[in-house]
This record gives C-alpha cells, structure tokens and sequence, in this order.
C-alpha cells in the first residue's frame, strides 16, 4: 500500500505539497534512490536541470519552460530537505536569510535610497556586498565551476564596472590579432605549456569581444555547435543515401560536399 500524503491535488499551487513529496520519498517506506541521495551526489543532476531549462527558454515554449523549470525547482526543494533532515538548516532559515538579504539589498525598493537606473542598482548592490564582507574586490565571487566561457563573459564584465575595459569591439580586435600572433609563435616553438596559456588568452579575449557586442560567447558556441551538427549529421545522409560512408570520402570531397550543403537552411 502507498504513502498516502497529508494534502490533496485541490492544494496543487502549494510549495508545502512539493516538500511533502520530497519528505515521502525519503521516508522509511519511500523510494529507495531518493533514499540514497545527498546533497553532493545531486549536484550533477541540479546542473543537468540548470541547462535543460535554460535550453527550454531559449526554445522558448512555455509548456516545456514550465515543465523544466518545476524540474529545477523540485531539485532544489529535494536538496534543501537534504539538509533539513541533517539537522543543518531549515527552509524556514534560508527563505528567511533570502528576504532579509533582498530587503537589505534593494534599499532603494525597500528604503530610502534612490537609484533610477540599472547601472546605479549594481553599483549600490556592490557596496551593499562589501559592507557585507562577501568580496572585497571588484570580480566579486564568480564560481570558479561555472562554464569557462561564460565565466570569462562574467569576469570581463564586472572589470568593465571600474571602467578597466575597451571602449568599443573595435578596439578588441589587435588584442584577438595579438593573442593569435602569440599563439603561432608558441606553436612554432612547441612549448605545450606556452600554447596551453596563450590559447586560453585568445579565447579570454574573444569572450570580451563577444561582451562588447553585447552577445553572451556561451549561446553563440551552443547555436554555432547546433548548426555544425546539423550540416554534418546531412552530409552523412547525403552519402548513405549513395551507399557510401564519409571514411570511403576524401577531405576535398567532405569539403565540397560541406559548401553543397552550407547555404541549405537546415
């Protein structure tokens, strides 16, 4: 016989039906993957979630949105229970916690201060962080586990604040030139550890470029990935369709067949 839970589907709006879920699935009768579960072991899947409802906007249906953003949030109720049940905190002190710091942080929402842009709302928000003690530098605490690009974008933009940036894209681009003019002349030396590190300025620089134009480097690798696989997944239909595989091609013909293909909207 199942657990029979304390409130019925008319209630199906409430948070408190979704936690009870989580408290069900744990219990001594509850399921035994649930059971097993800690909060480090779902970090995978509450990155796995994070993307699949971030790929659900940028699809931008809202019944999959909906859908992946309850996913989402059903994750961070099942580890916030995790550490309920340990005894560490409650969701009571972290919601508390939460409003207390987005009162303190939006004085003038919440005060009397005033800020009529959103420039000034990041400015105050900084000074508010380093009243706090949270970081006394400008980069603040960017995760160190967030996707390098991404990463990069976040890093370029918060020295931007302090005015440490270029003025337009077109001023990156002899940076790009001179990080690539670096990079070949590491490859011309074959130090690996030299290629590694001037690599990784290219891209750095890159992330800032795409910055300047006010494009996030993260979305612009995922659509060009996107349209790569698309046009090489056809080119292998193409030559099925001749009985061939793409091993039996030689590049010049993988090449040709790649610009066959290229202006195609797939």
């Amino acid at each position: 016989m199942g657990i029979k839970l304390k409130f019925s589907f008319q209630r199906k709006g409430d948070l408190t039906s979704l936690y009870e879920i989580v408290e069900a699935l744990r219990s001594e009768k509850g399921c035994p993957w649930d059971k097993k579960q800690t909060p480090q072991s779902l970090k995978k899947y509450l990155l796995e979630e994070t993307y699949e409802a971030l790929e659900a906007i940028e699809k931008g249906s809202p019944e999959e949105i909906k859908e992946e953003l309850g996913d989402l949030l059903f994750l961070l109720l099942f580890i916030i229970y995790l550490y309920e049940e340990a005894g560490v905190f409650s969701i009571r002190d972290l919601v508390y916690l939460t409003f207390q710091k987005m009162i303190r942080r939006h004085p003038h929402v919440f005060g009397e201060e005033e800020a009529k842009t959103a420039e000034e709302v990041i400015s105050n928000w900084q000074k508010i962080k380093s009243k706090e003690g949270k970081s006394e530098s400008v980069l603040g605490n960017i995760p160190k586990s967030l996707p390098a690009l991404q990463r990069a974008y976040r890093l370029g933009e918060r020295a931007e604040r302090v005015g440490f940036d270029w003025n337009s894209p077109q001023e990156v681009f002899p940076k790009i030139y001179e990080e690539l003019r670096e990079l070949e002349e590491a490859l011309s030396q074959g130090n690996t550890s030299q290629i590694k590190e001037e690599l990784g300025d290219l891209l750095f620089s890159l992330a800032n470029l795409s910055r300047k134009l006010n494009l996030n480097p993260e979305e612009a690798l995922r659509e060009a990935l996107e349209k790569f696989e698309q046009r090489f997944r056809e080119m292998e239909r193409r030559i099925k369709e001749k009985g061939k595989g793409l091993q039996e091609l030689s590049l010049e013909e993988m090449d040709a067949l790649w610009e066959e293909i290229k202006p195609a909207k797939l």
